[in-house]
């Protein structure tokens, strides 16, 4: 059941990247709506792993950008 929901969590992240370009992690949460960052960053580990996004650090948040 997890494992669909951050699936489900991922894609949304990836179209949000995909349709607006590099994001910081605030602006990522309300593009897709996640209502907690415990799942955000299931999402972005989930892309991480399979390599698809990059990350960098910023004042007190992260960007992210697909590769």
């Amino acid at each position: 059941m997890l494992q669909e929901k951050v699936g489900e969590i991922a894609g949304k992240i990836w179209t949000a990247l995909n349709e607006n370009g590099a994001m910081t992690g605030k602006d990522l949460k309300k593009a897709t709506k996640v209502k907690c960052d415990k799942d955000l960053y299931l999402g972005l580990g989930w892309l991480l792993r399979e390599d698809k996004i990059a990350t960098s650090e910023a004042e007190k948040d992260i960007n992210i950008e697909l590769k």
